[in-house]
């Protein structure tokens, strides 16, 4: 009788075929996936779906890394930033209080650095932040969105005063600077940098919200608030930084 055929691995094909798919070596995978993603290896869908998985994944690995190193730059900001300390002295003034507790650093599936609600505080997207800079920058904005709040009845369903909510927090926090534009996002402009900054991110701000229909819709709302918004500095005496 003949010798059943033997796997290379020295049993029949039957237990061979039971036998576990060999587990990829994870550090392979990561340099695997992140140079393909540097040098730009793949094109299309496929690109942007193994991007999407990668820093999926990455995020979740690193979850308790990054909140902890959010909550730690968020209390360093909080005691020593010039602007993030004067934000918290006025929205006090105002009869409330932004500290550690209402300001939480959570993961963000969405391309967003942080958020505000009334009721609940300011959301920082700890998994979003290039540094401590960055993350400067986003608590100032979302600090004088709560300064607006407080300082004036805001509809959420008036997108002038969406808007203009966009427009004062992109202009006050620093996230326009020129240095932020040149180094940072490519935008190279010398002339009016600040003011197509701050338009630029108010209009993408708006197109994410319901009843906007595209980015001309957008611009336009942005376009009917602009002049009295972009020159309202308070509670700054003028433009911070």
């Amino acid at each position: 009788m003949s010798q059943p055929e033997q796997a290379p691995d020295g049993k029949p094909p039957a237990e061979a075929a039971k036998l576990p798919p060999p587990k990829l070596d994870p550090a392979f995978y990561n340099w695997s996936s992140t140079f393909s993603i540097m040098l730009g290896r793949m094109t299309g869908d496929r690109k942007v779906d193994l991007e999407r998985k990668y820093f999926s994944e990455q995020d979740t690995l690193k979850e308790e890394q990054y909140c902890r190193r959010c909550e730690s730059n968020r209390d360093y900001l909080l005691e020593y930033s010039p602007i993030v300390r004067f934000m918290k002295d006025e929205v006090t003034k105002l009869g409330a209080d932004m500290n550690a507790r209402n300001i939480h650093c959570r993961m963000c599936t969405q391309e967003q650095s942080g958020g505000f609600h009334i009721d609940h505080g300011i959301m920082l997207c700890a998994n979003k932040f290039r540094n401590r800079g960055h993350q400067e920058d986003t608590m100032a904005h979302e600090m004088v969105h709560a300064w607006d709040h407080l300082k004036w009845k805001v509809d959420s369903d008036n997108m002038k005063h969406q808007a203009c909510l966009e427009i004062r927090a992109s202009t006050l926090s620093g996230e326009c600077r020129f240095s932020r534009e040149f180094f940072t996002r490519n935008q190279w402009r010398i002339t009016e940098q600040l003011q197509n900054c701050v338009r630029r991110r108010a209009t993408l701000s708006l197109m994410a919200r319901p009843g906007v229909k595209d980015d001309v819709h957008a611009a336009k709302i942005v376009n009917e608030v602009w002049d009295s918004c972009f020159t309202d500095t308070r509670p700054f005496d003028e433009v911070y930084r």
